[in-house]
């Protein structure tokens, strides 16, 4: 459980970093973003501790749900698989800006200052190869879909949902900053885009929401309002870079989209094809229409739409998970028929071994007189009547009976 809220933690923390770092460089100066930097300098050292706990961290395989706990096999793992991204997006530039910026505070010489100015600007440059961070983002996402045993569809649905719309959030928030600092690199030409919208003395969320807006513009290719045709041939790569990311992200979604509803509920998935092939079949056969429309409805009645194999699952497990199963699914069974009420559990356990589930349909004829006595009987849900000569009695939940009863002209439907 500890490991899960770990893992939930740096998750966040990754996420706060993909966020933090593009704005920081782009749009935040020394004084202002000092608080960034404070908090950069706590997550690297977060991930400096992750890269160290990783060395003893248990790996769970991805064909397999035992984890790795032996501490050779576990580093060996982590150093011919993640170490040396992990140590590239762990490195400690936050300290190392932070430590600048207080340094080009402090320095009253203009000449030292200027040249301070032009190694910070290196540095946070240099700072980019921490968003290699978003690997952690994704094997993170993973991990939690394995140490929370995740096996729900509907859990694994909303992960993978969660996980596609924060890599398309990520992806138009770094095309945004992108959009501004690109111009800043170049001290704001008088063609820029920037200086067209008078956004030199703007605040951070305006130069901010000017640049996810530019850069949403490029990538649904959808002109709007002052979006004028690139000036140089640095806002032509721009756009043309924004134009081919936004057709990667609608690839991405669309087929993420078609897969999450394809897989959304194999089993329905399983039961209409079974269905498809049912319906095929009996019009090969020329079955009359009555029976075909019988056979449908007890389709329908037998799986309720989602197509299972009870006697795989049965048989795959063991004999003491069988009765557990059995007993489970028969509980409501057996407190209806009074002739397991007050039983040795031996005797219900072997009584549940020989059971297996019937469905029939209205006007079904179940047992016959006479017939061989092979078979009992016990109702769950639903009414049975029961016909000898004048002779007529209703069965209903809780009720049993078998075949080869001697009773005048019986029929039990």
């Amino acid at each position: 459980m500890s490991r899960s809220y770990y893992i939930m933690c740096m998750m966040a923390i990754t996420f706060l970093n993909l966020i933090g770092i593009p704005m920081e460089i782009a749009f935040l100066d020394g004084a202002n973003g000092l608080g960034w930097e404070r908090f950069n300098v706590f997550s690297d050292t977060l991930f400096l501790i992750d890269v160290a706990l990783n060395f003893r961290m248990g790996i769970i395989p991805e064909d397999s749900e035992v984890a790795i706990l032996d501490l050779k096999q576990i580093r060996i793992s982590y150093l011919r698989s993640w170490f040396i991204p992990d140590v590239i997006a762990a490195f400690p530039i936050g300290y190392i800006l932070f430590f600048a910026d207080l340094q080009y505070n402090n320095e009253d010489n203009p000449s030292k200052a200027n040249r301070m100015m032009r190694i910070l600007m290196f540095v946070r440059i240099l700072s980019l190869i921490r968003l290699v961070r978003v690997s952690r983002l994704v094997r993170f996402f993973n991990e939690v879909e394995k140490v929370s045993n995740a096996n729900l569809e509907v859990v694994r649905l909303f992960f993978r949902i969660l996980s596609l719309f924060m890599m398309i959030f990520l992806l138009c928030h770094w095309n945004g900053c992108i959009q501004y600092f690109v111009p800043m690199l170049e001290e704001f030409p008088a063609d820029c885009w920037v200086r067209k919208e008078n956004l030199m003395n703007a605040t951070v969320s305006v130069k901010y929401s000017w640049g996810v807006f530019r850069a949403l513009s490029q990538m649904i290719a959808l002109s709007y309002g002052s979006m004028d045709a690139p000036t140089n041939y640095v806002e032509l790569w721009i756009v043309m870079v924004s134009m081919i990311s936004g057709c990667m992200m609608y690839t991405v979604l669309v087929a993420n989209a078609t897969t999450m509803i394809a897989n959304t509920d194999p089993t329905a998935k399983e039961y209409k094809s079974k269905m498809c092939r049912l319906e095929h079949y009996m019009t090969f056969m020329k079955l009359p229409p009555e029976l075909q429309l019988r056979i449908s409805k007890y389709y329908q009645a037998r799986y309720g739409g989602k197509w299972f194999d009870e006697n795989d699952v049965i048989d795959t497990v063991s004999s003491a998970l069988k009765e557990e199963m059995l007993l489970a699914m028969c509980s409501r069974l057996l407190k209806k028929v009074p002739m397991f009420q007050d039983q040795d559990a031996h005797f219900i356990n072997a009584v549940l071994l020989k059971l297996s589930y019937e469905v029939f349909l209205e006007g079904d004829v179940i047992a016959r007189e006479n017939a061989p006595g092979d078979r009992m009987f016990f109702i769950d849900h639903g009414e049975v009547g029961l016909e000898a000569g004048s002779f007529q009695k209703d069965l209903c939940d809780g009720d049993y009976f078998g075949g080869g009863f001697n009773v005048g002209k019986p029929d039990i439907r």
